[in-house]
C-alpha cells in the first residue's frame, strides 16, 4: 500500500483549513485516511505558531513506515527540522510568459523599424548623388 502524508482541505468557501494526514495514496484528496497528524490555517500570519500544528513524533514514525510526504508537508516538515532541507530548482520560473515574449519582440521589432528608415533614406541620396 502506497502511503502518503498529505492535506484534505476543509473549511468553507474562500476560507480553507487543511489537515495534515496519513492516507493510501488512492484515497481521495478529502476522502478516507488512517491518521490525522495534525493542521494547516494558511489565513494565520506566516510567523504565527498555530499555523502549523503536528505531531512530529507520529510523522515520524510514518516516514519510518515508508510514507512519502507532498511537497508541501515536505516543506513544513524541513522547517519543523524533520526532513533535511531539499535542493530545488525550477529554471522556467524566471522565464516570460508566451504573451510577454511576444509583446517583447513586438517592441524590439517597432524600435529596430524607425533606426533602419534613416539609414535607408541615406543610402538612397548616396546612389542618387
Amino acid at each position: 500500500m502506497a502511503m502518503k502524508i498529505r492535506l484534505a482541505r476543509g473549511g468553507s468557501k474562500k476560507r480553507p483549513f487543511y489537515s495534515i494526514v496519513a492516507s493510501d495514496s488512492r484515497m481521495p484528496r478529502d476522502g478516507r485516511f488512517l491518521e490525522k497528524l495534525g493542521t494547516y490555517n494558511p489565513l494565520l500570519p506566516k510567523d504565527s505558531e498555530e499555523r502549523v500544528k503536528m505531531d512530529v513524533e507520529r510523522v515520524k514514525e510514518w516516514l519510518a513506515k515508508g510514507a512519502q510526504p507532498t511537497d508541501r508537508v515536505a516543506r513544513f516538515l524541513e522547517a519543523a527540522g524533520v526532513l533535511e532541507k531539499k535542493e530545488r530548482n525550477n529554471p522556467n520560473k524566471a522565464v516570460p510568459g508566451k504573451a510577454a515574449q511576444e509583446r517583447a519582440e513586438a517592441k524590439a521589432a517597432k524600435a529596430a523599424a524607425p533606426a533602419e528608415e534613416p539609414a535607408e533614406e541615406a543610402a538612397e541620396e548616396a546612389a542618387a548623388e
